[in-house]
């Protein structure tokens, strides 16, 4: 019988298309599941779960491309879903501790900075007066910082603030975008025009691929207009992105690095646990979705089964 993986997604397209015919390569079905519409019903089945086109059965493993946003409440049920799926002996790839490491910033750069891993200054607080003095004192010595949204994406919401230019910029009102709190690490400047920083993506604990991505603007997001090039996965490249992956404990991840003085500088910016491919493809010679799927299945699919699992 063939293997049945879920696709955790809100979004049907390209990158689950991809995982699907990888999956058929491998004789596995993919069927794509929007975590909104699991439920815990604890009548339906021995395990206590619903997962659409899966009946009272389980998924034989689950490969989480994409959580919907919503309500605190609705992210914490979905996430405890995937939660569940994995105390139930189910392999989730990535799994929700992963995933909570990861879309929280503010963990991620404490993860990163107590394992060594280097990573830019970065502070996280409530107090809006805390942070607005925070920003005066580091634009007193030239400094900028970056604001971001603690859980955003795809470069959404960033502005600069401190010394900017030689000019002062305040830190605006953090109600809406910023959720009443500051998530603000330093500024590094770029080495080159364009600026350019990496991602590298790391699968199964190994750093396989990696890009450049070229913007005149110093962010450097592939939603935001960035272009991809092709980047040698140097050593000391490959050493960083996997350091980083290890410590947050991905089983897959995009890894952000950041030049800081030149390209021997390594800075790791963000860890994506959800990450997308389609422009690291279009410099890759190798098929990503594939390189993903013969992890999962030759991989974490044994690994658990290996552990106990109730019949």
């Amino acid at each position: 019988m063939s293997l049945r993986i879920a696709i955790a997604t809100d979004e049907v397209g390209w990158h689950t298309r991809q995982l699907q015919a990888a999956l058929r390569e491998r004789g596995a079905v993919g069927r794509c599941v929007d975590l909104e519409d699991c439920r815990i019903d604890t009548t339906a089945a021995w395990h206590g779960l619903v997962i659409p086109g899966f009946g009272s059965e389980l998924p034989d493993a689950v490969l989480v491309r994409g959580i919907a946003g919503g309500t605190f409440e609705q992210v914490t049920k979905r996430l405890g879903v995937l939660h569940a799926l994995r105390e139930l002996g189910v392999p989730v790839y990535n799994d929700a501790r992963a995933i909570e490491r990861s879309v929280d910033k503010g963990m991620t750069s404490l993860l990163l900075h107590a394992a060594g891993v280097p990573t830019p200054p970065t502070w996280t607080m409530e107090s809006a007066a805390q942070a607005q003095r925070l920003v005066m004192r580091e634009s007193a010595a030239g400094r900028t910082l970056v604001l971001k949204p603690l859980f955003g994406s795809q470069g959404k919401g960033l502005q600069r603030v401190g010394c900017v230019d030689g000019v002062h910029v305040p830190l605006p009102a953090l109600k809406g975008t910023y959720g009443s709190l500051a998530y603000l690490q330093r500024f590094i400047a770029p080495i080159s025009s364009p600026g350019f920083d990496w991602r590298v993506l790391v699968v199964g604990g190994r750093a396989i691929t990696a890009m450049k991505r070229v913007s005149a603007h110093w962010v450097h997001n592939v939603k935001q207009g960035a272009r991809c090039e092709p980047a040698v996965l140097t050593p000391a490249l490959r050493e960083i992105a996997e350091a980083a992956g290890s410590t947050l404990q991905m089983e897959y991840a995009g890894i952000d690095i950041l030049p800081e003085g030149s390209e021997d500088g390594l800075r790791v910016l963000e860890v994506n646990g959800v990450a997308a491919w389609q422009g690291l493809q279009r410099v890759t010679p190798f098929n990503i979705a594939r390189a993903l799927v013969d992890d999962l299945l030759d991989r974490c699919l044994p690994a658990a089964r290996r552990g106990v699992r109730r019949a």
